[in-house]
């Protein structure tokens, strides 16, 4: 079902028109007109019953003898189809925050995630007809959907190829967007932005992962401190010769690299040993 502007008519023209067919009424019975003034004052009575009134940013869907008939979205007072009941539909914009769930990465790794959903009716009709309670659904397919979503990566790839919950936020958000709209576009739910708000592992591997997360950062630390530790190895080499200060065979030139690795690789300071005497 889809929504469609129902008849409307200016209230307080409406009401004008109401108390004008009562006068109207009263007077054609003071002059024994009986029948048509007591036809005007029903009629006007039952005219009464469709005047509604529209709040900003709210819809009214209206049904008579159960029958959609369609939905006002224009603020103010107006006048409807008599006899007719009226729902009220918020068009504001909405958060709904998540709380935390516990779900498996892709490679069974227990996590705490959440995620603030924004969103808003757009049709009022599917909102209402469509689904029972659409802040309810809404509610269990955003939660449907991040366990869905947080299924499909690992937590965190240590310096692998690939996306992750934790390296690749905006993606893994544009996803659990994508695939919300998918579930609640039954509803006339549009979803205006998905965001996590919570990630973590759950604390029964918390410790183990911290320490697997130190480890790398310190093994590649080390591999960055090795790279700029040759560098400035051959860099010091290569301006020695260049200069001719001093002239380094094969053994001393082995000698100099390994002292000058271990000074700038160390995590110590280095201490000075004095050689009085020679290589050979």
């Amino acid at each position: 079902m889809k929504e469609f502007r129902a008849w409307t008519f200016n209230g307080y023209a409406g009401i004008f028109l109401m108390v004008l067919s009562v006068v109207l009424g009263l007077l054609m019975i003071i002059k024994t007109v009986v029948v048509p003034g007591v036809i005007l004052i029903i009629a006007a009575a039952v005219m009464t019953s469709g005047i509604t009134v529209v709040q900003p940013n709210q819809a009214q869907i209206v049904t008579f003898f159960g029958s959609y008939i369609g939905t006002i979205r224009e603020s103010g007072l107006w006048l409807t189809v008599p006899l007719s009941l009226r729902k009220k539909v918020s068009l504001r914009v909405r958060n709904f925050d998540s709380s935390k769930l516990k779900v498996n990465d892709i490679e069974g790794n227990p996590i705490e995630i959440a995620a603030v959903v924004v969103f808003r009716v757009v049709d009022s009709a599917r909102a209402t007809f469509e689904v029972d309670n659409y802040e309810a659904f809404v509610k269990i397919q955003s939660e449907t959907a991040l366990r869905h979503v947080a299924s499909k990566y690992p937590y965190d790839v240590f310096g692998e190829e690939g996306y992750s919950l934790r390296g690749n936020s905006e993606e893994v958000a544009y996803e659990l967007s994508r695939e919300l709209q998918d579930r609640l576009a039954v509803a006339g739910v549009e979803v205006l932005e998905a965001r996590l708000t919570h990630l973590a592992y759950s604390t029964e591997i918390a410790s183990a992962m911290l320490q697997r997360q130190q480890a790398n950062a310190i093994i590649a630390a080390r591999q960055r401190i090795v790279e700029g530790a040759v560098g400035m190895v051959q860099l010091a080499i290569a301006q020695l010769q260049r200069d001719g200060i001093i002239e380094l065979d094969e053994e001393r030139k082995a000698a100099m690299i390994n002292n000058l690795l271990v000074a700038i690789v160390s995590d110590r300071a280095a201490s000075p040993v004095i050689n009085t005497g020679s290589l050979y």
